[in-house]
């Protein structure tokens, strides 16, 4: 069965229009390296001249709004504008902003039209990066159990307390975050949702020393940071969705994190692991040859396949205003957990090839290795696998009497 769109007249001159731009615009050289954090500053620069460059266009966000920054086109343009830049190993935004993809997200659904005015051009026409601020010391996947404090003072709200996890290294300009506005209030009832400037005074960023674990085609993903909040002062009209609704704006970008705005991208993983198979060699045949091992590259194969089409499947139901349900934890389950099977089975594949990025031995330029040590982390972030499977059951309506409505996303 062919899954793969078709595309108009139309749509193929607007791949055309797509391409030459992009062979005008696109940085010379510019390569993703297997860690990204081995990504140059000057490498991080020209993705966020390409950003910007792309906003121009309306084409960073080519789905959002035209008014607000955004392209305003259809989803089939939204697609051809993706595979053209998967084609360079390349993704929309071009670099890590979860401003555009979560945040913006949810200004757009639950901000006043002043908010919306003010927040949302500057990411969609990619002049500002932002990150979220979420995890606490003690609140994790029971994200409803932050602690950090937000008390209203005149016009303003003070905020202190602290997140970890903070993805990304290079520094935003933005960061969004929910806090705890009514210490005494119910749970889910108690939270606010913020949009505040990095550089607001009382905020120190300590980058965490861990093992450094990147995503396949991630771009700065792999630094974590602790953000300490002293007394750091937000104006009230930077407070999304009004006081003690932050869990409600918050169910936005949840939905869409734990896999409701779908992808396109390939799993170019696969790709290299037959690269590799045609270059090891058992004998006087390449690896390639042997049927077992065939039969290990047709399992990676189907793998990737069948979440490739589970993120394009939710990348049309998100952009076209479908009702979603269980299809978002469905999709980041499966790729969370074929993720890590692909990874045992190139192991299995290539042996110890898969594990070294000696590059006396290492035949993907790294790539291989990292893969090895994020699928087992990629278990955890946006939602664990056990976290997503409770979303399912509760949307199916699986030991409780009700259905579990999905995060508004419109």
């Amino acid at each position: 069965m062919d899954f793969e769109p078709r595309y108009t007249a139309e749509q193929q001159a607007f791949r055309r229009e797509v391409k030459s731009w992009l062979a005008d615009n696109l940085p010379d050289g510019l390569e993703f390296p297997a860690d990204s954090e081995d990504l140059s500053y000057g490498g991080y620069l020209q993705l966020r001249e390409l950003g910007r460059r792309l906003g121009s266009k309306g084409w960073l966000w080519p789905t959002a709004p035209a008014e607000y920054g955004g392209g305003g086109l259809s989803i089939d343009h939204a697609i051809v504008i993706e595979e053209e830049l998967d084609g360079f190993d390349l993704s929309l935004p071009p670099y890590y902003d979860s401003g555009g993809r979560l945040g913006g997200a949810s200004v757009l659904v639950w901000g006043s039209q002043d908010q919306k005015d003010h927040f949302l051009p500057p990411i969609f026409r990619g002049e500002v990066r932002t990150w979220q601020l979420l995890t606490e010391p003690g609140a994790g996947s029971d994200l409803a159990g932050v602690q950090m404090s937000a008390v209203r003072d005149g016009d303003d709200y003070v905020l202190n307390g602290q997140k970890i996890y903070v993805g990304s290294s290079h520094g935003a300009e933005m960061l969004w975050t929910i806090a705890r506005t009514d210490p005494n209030g119910a749970r889910h009832h108690n939270l606010s949702w913020f949009m505040l400037p990095t550089d607001s005074e009382g905020i120190t960023i300590q980058p965490m020393d861990l093992l450094i674990t990147s995503g396949e085609g991630g771009a700065g993903t792999g630094t974590k940071n602790t953000i300490f909040f002293d007394d750091v002062r937000v104006p009230a009209f930077n407070l999304i969705g009004g006081e003690n609704s932050g869990w409600q704006v918050a169910t936005t970008h949840l939905e869409l994190e734990h896999g409701s705005g779908g992808a396109i991208r390939r799993n170019r993983m696969v790709d290299r692991l037959f690269e590799c198979a045609a270059q090891l060699r058992r004998g006087d045949e390449p690896l390639s040859a042997d049927p077992e091992i065939q039969d290990l590259m047709v399992d990676v194969f189907v793998e990737a396949e069948i979440s490739r089409l589970f993120g394009l499947r939710n990348y049309w139901m998100r952009h076209t205003g479908q009702k979603m349900a269980h299809e978002g934890p469905q999709h980041s389950l499966y790729r969370k957990q074929s993720g890590l099977r692909a990874a045992e089975t190139m192991l299995e594949a290539l042996g110890p090839y898969a594990l070294t990025n000696d590059p006396r031995w290492d035949l993907s330029d790294g790539h291989m290795e990292v893969f090895q040590r994020s699928s087992i982390v990629a278990m955890h972030p946006g939602g664990t696998a056990e976290i997503q499977k409770v979303i399912m059951a509760r949307r199916l309506a699986i030991g409780r009497q009700t259905r579990e409505q999905a995060g508004r996303l419109e």
